[in-house]
């Protein structure tokens, strides 16, 4: 599976993040999350979501949909 999270990698490396803190972050190993990186794992949809909560972005700039990385406006959670 060719990766196509080119955008996860950069956000973590313009925030001088290591893949453990992310995992940390995640509640999974870093293994997991290096596999979600490099496209040989498929991101699981909370998992996207949760990124993009962390990095202020959207769904659609994780999965190299967009080039924008503004957020669409988020629903109130309740």
């Amino acid at each position: 599976m060719k990766s196509v999270f080119k955008h996860i990698r950069e956000l973590r490396e313009d925030g001088d993040l290591k893949q453990w803190q992310l995992a940390k972050q995640l509640g999974c190993s870093q293994r997991s999350y290096s596999d979600y990186e490099n496209g040989k794992t498929r991101v699981p949809p909370d998992v996207l979501v949760e990124l993009s909560k962390f990095y202020n972005t959207s769904v659609d700039y994780l999965l190299d949909l967009t080039n924008e990385k503004k957020p669409y406006p988020r629903i109130d959670e309740k």
